[in-house]
């Protein structure tokens, strides 16, 4: 299941209302976890952790222009992927950032608010 929240009126891109166990509230729309792009929020069922692969973050690999960097919200905890998935896009260009989820949906409204060409993925919190 998807669920989509178009914000093409607002350049920053969605926004993260809070953040709590229960998922990340987008306008009035839950996630449990969630790709974010300049134009919506999707829903995202992600694998564990060590177990994340290119192809988990299509949707956000597939933006055009692709995004500078991907904010990788991790869940709880700052954590980081797998070494062959930085790799995979460091070679298309994209640099990832790995940080807790409450800090990566900070950023992404910090980053989008400056311009900046960015995608999230956010792990669930709890």
């Amino acid at each position: 299941m998807t669920a989509r929240l178009d914000r093409a009126e607002d350049a920053a891109g969605p926004l993260v209302r809070a953040i709590g166990p229960d998922g990340f509230l987008i306008g009035e729309e839950r996630f449990a976890a969630v790709l974010l792009t300049p134009n919506g929020a999707t829903l995202w069922s992600p694998p564990p952790l060590a177990e994340l692969a290119e192809a988990d973050i299509a949707p956000l690999l597939a933006l055009d222009p692709p995004p500078e960097l991907i904010l990788l919200g991790a869940g709880a905890a700052t954590a980081f992927p797998p070494r062959s998935f930085v790799a995979a896009l460091e070679a298309r260009g994209i640099g990832v950032e790995a940080m807790d989820s409450r800090a990566a949906a900070r950023t992404w409204a910090l980053l989008r608010n400056e311009g900046r060409s960015i995608a999230a993925a956010l792990m669930p919190i709890g």
